[in-house]
């Protein structure tokens, strides 16, 4: 007997739409799986004309890319829907907000144009929130930047795993004056987080995609590691931006640009 699926007709691809959304509030403590399983739900109340696998148990076209890990909130997270007929992204990203529950927020909608979505998430722009002296932290930024190999461990399923994240680090600085912003001013740490409405340090680190990817609580391990300063437990992370990184600015772009560009000057 073949085990072969049936012959079923789905209907092709026409159009596929890129979206940025956001993990807020007590949304940064969904998993991976919980957005995917909110987000196909709202593409179903939404009426979205998804297009879908072949096969015994067919599917809708969905790409995630990128996603941040559980615990972090982020401004900036992206997914790639196939379509089966032509719609306008802005109604879809309206319908798809509405649908989602409060926190999964859909900033943006382009149609997808141009290379492949994952290409372009080559660095992430991270804000963390640390309870702790703004200026220890300084210093142990200081050591950190200073040393050629940082190498920390994770535990893996594998197992427990060692591995250098300094080469992934292309920069960060300790205040509150943003990403490439020097000096140690003490900032107010906003509600919600680890020192709420009082000084903290506040962290700006750029981040190279790779694998295994770097996260937040990689690099304060390796400020540890680097400084012997105290272990950075309590702390909050946002990612402001992930895209393609230019290394003449310094800077992390907009990955839907090219699409949006793109819709501007072509048919």
């Amino acid at each position: 007997m073949s085990s072969s699926p049936p012959d079923r007709q789905t209907p092709a691809p026409v159009q596929r739409l890129r979206l940025r959304y956001t993990r807020r509030g007590r949304m940064r403590f969904a998993s991976h799986r919980d957005f995917q399983r909110a987000l196909e739900r709202a593409l179903r109340r939404a009426g979205v004309p998804m297009a879908y696998s072949a096969g015994f148990t067919p599917h809708p076209k969905i790409s995630y890319a990128g996603a941040a890990p559980t615990g972090a909130a982020s401004e900036a997270e992206y997914v790639e829907i196939s379509l089966t007929e032509r719609c306008d992204p802005e109604s879809v990203r309206r319908a798809l907000d509405a649908a989602l529950p409060e926190g999964f927020d859909v900033l943006d909608a382009v149609e997808a144009r141009d290379s492949a979505l994952t290409d372009r998430l080559e660095a992430s722009v991270w804000r963390i929130e640390v309870d702790a002296s703004p200026a220890e932290v300084a210093r142990a930024v200081e050591s950190f930047l200073a040393r050629e190999t940082v190498e920390v461990e994770r535990l893996t399923k594998s197992g427990r795993r060692v591995f250098d994240i300094r080469p992934a680090v292309l920069r960060m600085a300790a205040g509150d004056q943003g990403a490439g912003g020097d000096g140690t001013q003490e900032g107010q740490c906003p509600a919600g987080s680890p020192a709420e409405g009082r000084a903290c340090a506040i962290l700006t680190v750029v981040v190279r995609h790779g694998t295994p990817a770097v996260r937040p609580d990689d690099v304060l391990a390796g400020l540890r590691l680097a400084s012997g300063i105290e272990p950075l437990t309590s702390y909050r992370a946002t990612r402001v931006a992930q895209g393609p990184w230019d290394e003449v600015s310094g800077t992390v772009g907009d990955p839907l640009a090219p699409d949006r560009d793109a819709a501007v000057t072509g048919p």
